[in-house]
């Protein structure tokens, strides 16, 4: 039998696949080009490496269904920023990519129940 506990962490886990879900079409259409997806080593993992054509793109997303904790962007704590640097570094080890210009950007998909949905792009975000 499923735990209170244990059904809010699935329901999470739907919305934050779901925001990714989106975040991939909002990224398709800005033009960017992803290069991986979900990409996970020993550090941790990465929503979205992407590409402009002239940089790579680090895309983190957080998907929240209301404001009630905070905006979706506050997710990103200067802790989570570092371990997406990290991990960001052993993904340029695996691929082997020399040198390159880096963004980090936030996606902020909100999701309110009786509202629209938004994405909200904080690009250079850390």
């Amino acid at each position: 039998m499923e735990t209170t506990a244990q059904a809010a962490d699935r329901r999470s886990d739907e919305l934050g696949r779901w925001g990714e879900d989106l975040a991939a079409d909002y990224l398709a259409g800005t033009g960017l080009v992803v290069l991986s997806r979900n990409w996970r080593c020993r550090d941790g993992e990465v929503d979205f490496v992407a590409t402009d054509g002239q940089r790579l793109v680090v895309c983190e997303v957080k998907t929240r269904s209301g404001t009630g904790y905070g905006e979706p962007s506050e997710g990103v704590t200067p802790a989570k920023a570092a371990r997406i640097r990290r991990v960001t570094a052993a993904w340029l080890r695996a691929y082997r990519v020399g040198w390159c210009e880096i963004r980090f950007d936030v996606l902020a998909v909100l999701c309110p129940q009786d509202g629209p949905v938004t994405v909200e792009h904080l690009r250079g975000a850390f």
